[in-house]
């Protein structure tokens, strides 16, 4: 598939273009996030009127199409006295994936409550608060998603493979040389080498010595057989002098020849044909203990690997699901996701090790996970003028394979997602659905798919194609939505929760003929490069990381910002990081680091707990078994809006309730069920903060140790004897 030079803005209209709009209720104070959210509290002044908004707490968000909340305001009249209460709202939402932002249109004042004002006060009270309330507002996704109440139930899982990929462990530098599938061999024009295709490295077979040599680093090894015996080689071909002349394979001109003294130590080098996974030690491993818990994790590796003292069993955590062995060499390895420990669950927030909690089944974090991979993104699309921009390519005539369990059929030569329903044959392209009674096309623009699309089961290369609907609009435009499953991530069902897996766990060989190569997304051991290749266009582009437990160095005719991505067909900055809308009338591709697909959340700055104003303020929030919270910190305090029209805040030492125009203390809450709130010690809030299911959320330190992206905004403390009280079981102390 191509896509013309031409500009899609004038033919579609994305989510992401209504950041152009009046969208902040509030002048944005210091401390935005990377969403464009400026932070809580937010505040304004409109001709002398003061008036200071803290952070919503969620009530409802209806089909993640209709969101309710509440929150404290504080609002000084001109001349006037503060005045505190709370305020209740509704609006239509739609949410930008790319900026991770909900942008809520037509906000409505559905109640106030100002506890110390008489009727006839409050009635203008009630309207100089709504002259401050515009057509559009925004808040990060991050932020939503952790004030949002928590679900009873967890969503049915997919029935994805869980089986363990081939696991390689090394104490020394190694690299993963991962062939998929059977190599693919291409000619190097005007030479005797050819090239494997289907590999992240530069490969290349001489045909003369029927020899392999690989370019790592800055050094070239040679083998007999793609699973023999590697070793650093100074001779190389003659050919090989063209090949570094070849603008395709322009990154290698620095090493032909091999440098005289190549630095760095020769890798070892793990071949696999199949998906796999290598856990690199610097060394022998070296474990930290975590408060509270019989757990110890792994300190010099960015693999996650932690070991349970009583069973001395080894857990490894890779593409969201969670292995167990007892030989950590040799294995064998069994899924164990739905058998963890219970002290996993316990991790304290304070450890670096917490990052993992989002992979946890039952966790708040993993509960927020699942609740932002349910959250669409929508696209409007002007159908004509889109559908004129569509071109799928092939690798010769269109070949179609059956969809198992099904009388649909879906292309196996083009890295388009093009299926068969009948007699016609649909597209699904970045997000949007296609038809034509062509697998060629030309293309139409759908209004509608077909139901029998939406019983594609998981174990198809096509499978992500279900996560993508499409309606018709009034005005003849079309839209289009898709969740996180289109994107590769997948909600995973444990016994005790559900997860967001990366990947269907399913490996399907490339499609690989006469010059032509395209690959399927693949659960493991491709994350870091994905090849593409095309011998009637001559494109080819690969990136691919050499293992190390602290970094990488990246090598590549192409940049890792171009990789190829197979499930959406798009290039970007990995696999699981394009956008299917940025190919919809944008120049950007989404941030690989924050994909919610992952099971990522925002940077420090990007989440409640790490927001905060040049005053020193800061927002937060969490849920407890009662229920949700949340609040918003001041230099003064913190100010929460509770559900029963009362506004609360903390002084450090306990909370008061705002009353009669006085702060009133809130007698502690009584141990029946303090016992209890325990047991709840995963905020939301926190969750927010650098999650990750990969061993990417480890950022090693220069003391050699491990931090968390951000730091805790809160400890508990305090308390209420209230049931209100009760949803706000932590202290916003820092």
């Amino acid at each position: 598939m191509k896509l013309p030079n031409t500009s899609f803005l004038q033919c579609v209209v994305v989510t992401a273009t209504l950041l152009a709009l009046p969208i902040e209720i509030i002048a944005a104070n210091a401390g935005a996030d990377q969403s464009g959210d400026p932070g809580w509290p937010r505040e304004r002044n409109q001709n002398g009127t003061r008036l200071l908004v803290y952070q919503p707490q969620v009530d409802d968000w209806k089909n993640f199409q209709e969101l309710s909340w509440r929150m404290a305001i504080s609002l000084t009249p001109k001349g006037g006295k503060e005045v505190l209460g709370v305020v209740e709202m509704k609006g239509n939402t739609l949410v930008d994936d790319m900026a991770k932002v909900v942008i809520i249109s037509n906000p409505e004042v559905t109640g106030t409550y100002f506890p110390s004002l008489d009727q006839a006060t409050k009635e203008k009270v009630d309207q100089l608060f709504k002259s401050f309330v515009p057509s559009t507002l925004n808040i990060s996704l991050h932020r939503l998603i952790a004030s949002m109440p928590k679900p009873e139930n967890a969503p049915a899982g997919v029935k994805l493979n869980n089986d363990p990929p081939k696991i390689f462990v090394s104490y020394r530098p190694s690299i993963l040389l991962a062939v998929d599938g059977e190599p693919a061999l291409s000619e190097v024009p005007n030479t005797n080498l050819k090239f494997v295709v289907n590999t992240q490295w530069p490969l290349f077979f001489d045909e003369g010595s029927s020899t392999y040599y690989l370019a790592v680093g800055q050094q070239w090894l040679t083998a007999s057989s793609l699973d023999g015996r590697w070793s650093p080689t100074k001779k190389l071909p003659p050919d090989m002098s063209k090949v570094a002349q070849d603008k395709q394979w322009s990154a290698l001109k620095k090493i032909v020849p091999p440098p005289a003294k190549a630095g760095g130590v020769t890798p070892a080098v793990f071949y696999s044909d199949k998906p796999a996974e290598v856990t690199l030690f610097d060394g022998q491993p070296v474990y930290a203990q975590i408060p509270g818990t019989q757990l110890t994790y792994a300190t010099n590796t960015d693999s996650v690997v932690f070991v349970f003292a009583p069973t001395q069993q080894f857990y490894y955590l890779t593409a969201g699901r969670w292995f167990s062995t007892s030989d950590l060499q040799d294995g064998p390895w069994t899924y164990a996701t739905s058998d963890l420990p219970p002290d996993f669950a316990r991790i304290p927030q304070s450890s670096p090790a917490s990052a993992i909690l989002a992979s946890v089944p039952g966790t708040d974090e993993a509960k927020d996970a699942v609740l932002l991979a349910q959250v669409p993104t929508t696209m409007t699309v002007k159908p004509a003028e889109a559908a004129a921009k569509v071109k799928v390519e092939y690798g010769g005539e269109p070949k179609f394979e059956p969809i198992e369990g099904t009388s649909m059929s879906y292309a196996t030569n083009t890295q388009d997602k093009v299926i068969k329903v009948g007699d016609v044959y649909y597209l699904c392209l970045q997000g949007v659905w296609f038809m034509s009674p062509n697998p060629k096309g030309p293309w139409t623009t759908c209004t509608s798919v077909p139901q029998e699309i939406y019983t594609i089961p998981p174990s198809s290369p096509v499978y992500n194609v279900t996560y993508v609907t499409q309606t018709s609009n009034p005005d003849g435009t079309v839209q289009s939505s898709y969740t996180a499953g289109y994107l590769g991530g997948f909600i995973l069902g444990a016994a005790t929760g559900a997860i967001i897996a990366n990947g269907s766990g399913y490996w399907w060989p490339p499609y690989a003929y006469s010059g032509y190569y395209y690959p399927y997304a693949a659960t493991y051991g491709y994350h870091y490069a994905t090849p593409y290749y095309n011998s009637a266009t001559g494109a080819y582009g690969w990136t691919n990381t050499a293992y190390g437990p602290y970094g990488s160095a990246t090598y590549g005719s192409r940049s890792a910002a171009q990789a190829y991505n197979p499930y959406t067909g798009t290039y970007a900055q990995t696999r699981q990081g394009s956008s299917p809308n940025a190919q919809w009338g944008s120049s950007y591709v989404s941030r690989g680091n924050q994909s919610a697909t992952m099971g990522h959340y925002s940077t420090a700055n990007g989440t409640v707990a790490g927001a905060s104003t040049s005053q020193g303020g800061k927002a937060a929030a969490s849920s407890t078994k009662w229920g949700n919270s949340a609040a918003a910190k001041t230099a003064s305090g913190n100010m929460y809006a509770g559900h029963d029209g009362n506004v609360y805040k903390n002084t450090g030492n306990g909370w008061q309730k705002y009353d009669n125009g006085s702060w009133n203390s809130v007698n502690k809450p009584q141990p029946n069920w303090q016992g209890a709130e325990n047991n709840q010690q995963r905020s939301s809030a926190q969750s927010s903060q650098a999650r990750s299911s990969t061993a990417s959320s480890y950022n090693r330190s220069s003391e050699g140790s491990y931090n968390r992206s951000g730091e805790s905004s809160y400890n508990r403390s305090g308390g209420g004897s209230s049931s209100e009280m009760q949803n706000m079981q932590r202290e916003a102390q820092n």
